[in-house]
């Protein structure tokens, strides 16, 4: 997701122009789709076996979800020159609550950690999930229609012209990660949790080529297609070798930060352009990638930075990892 912002911002029209970097930017699809099937499957994955293992874990999850929610609306102030030249005004309003990844994410999280506290068994934590993954698709279109008749920050959240990661459908692939996580919980990691993930995914490709290609914002039929495509994307990763889980663990344990540290870089944040507005779309496709490698890794050495910081101001508080899952049993997540 880094190399792929800092790639859109910097690339000039003619690299655009090549034929394999429009190849790139059709795979780059599966990205933000992925982005949430993860955190969903994260969400089932982080449990152990013990009994009200959810409930105990819910208020941390709940004060994960909000925090989300808070860094997501952040990163969409405009600053205060363009509050006061807006004014208090729809297009205002719009800007304020622009509606992406994080927050739905965030509530997301909040709703399927409340799914896990309500529904204790197996068979009625994956009924609801179930329901959760095909339902919020389904109802998308009819959602939308509500737009004109809702307030814009409602507007933004739920789904409309103009929204960049509306709970519909989008809120569909977190749900799906979830369900794939609970599914396949109980079979050993690695080798057979891989296989199992790619037979679904193909299953799920195959579903879709046998309907016709809906690529419109609400379709049920690309929210499945995506699913298929992450669900293999997982497959494949839990082939990797645990030593290499290992070495990644440490960049997936701050990929919230790395996220939100490279987002302002890119794009800018209130009055301070970005590389967008600095650099602009000149660059050829090797220095543009150059850059987004070391946004990356400027991004990850901040975060780590900024957690050392934490452990000496708040040393009486380990921070929690966002799994919290022992790699010692082989998981890949």
């Amino acid at each position: 997701m880094v190399l792929g912002h800092a790639l859109d911002a910097l690339l000039s029209p003619a690299a655009r122009a090549h034929s394999w970097v429009q190849r790139y930017w059709e795979l780059r699809g599966i990205t933000a789709p992925l982005f949430l099937l993860v955190s969903g499957w994260a969400l089932v994955a982080a449990l152990d076996q013990r009994p009200g293992a959810a409930r105990a874990m819910y208020g941390r999850r709940v004060r994960r979800a909000a925090l989300l929610v808070f860094l997501g609306y952040l990163l969409h102030w405009p600053g205060w020159a363009m509050v006061k030249w807006l004014g208090w005004s729809e297009a205002l309003e719009a800007r304020l609550f622009e509606f992406d990844a994080l927050q739905c994410i965030g509530f997301s999280l909040l709703a399927g950690a409340t799914v896990l506290v309500i529904a204790p068994g197996n068979r009625s934590r994956a009924l609801m999930l179930a329901v959760l993954a095909a339902g919020v698709p389904l109802v998308s279109g009819a959602v939308w229609k509500l737009g004109p008749s809702l307030p814009i920050a409602v507007r933004q959240a739920l789904g409309s012209e103009g929204s960049h990661f509306p709970l519909f459908p989008w809120a569909g692939f977190f749900f799906a990660g979830a369900l794939a996580a609970q599914l396949f919980r109980l079979l050993r990691p690695g080798w057979p949790q891989g296989l199992a993930l790619v037979v679904l995914g193909a299953g799920v490709i195959g579903v879709t080529q046998q309907i016709s290609p809906d690529w419109s914002p609400t379709s049920p039929w690309l929210v499945a297609f995506r699913v298929g495509e992450g669900l293999l994307v997982l497959g494949v990763v839990s082939f990797a070798p645990v030593v290499l889980s290992r070495r990644l663990a440490p960049l997936g344990r701050l990929s919230l930060w790395v996220y939100v540290l490279h987002l302002p870089v890119v794009y800018g944040w209130a009055d301070i352009p970005g590389l967008a507005s600095r650099v602009g779309p000149t660059l050829e496709f090797g220095p543009a990638l150059l850059v987004g490698v070391g946004l990356l890794g400027a991004s990850y050495f901040a975060a780590r930075i900024g957690r050392a910081l934490r452990r000496l101001i708040r040393p009486w508080r380990q921070p929690a990892t966002s799994l919290n899952i022992s790699f010692s049993d082989s998981q890949r997540v």
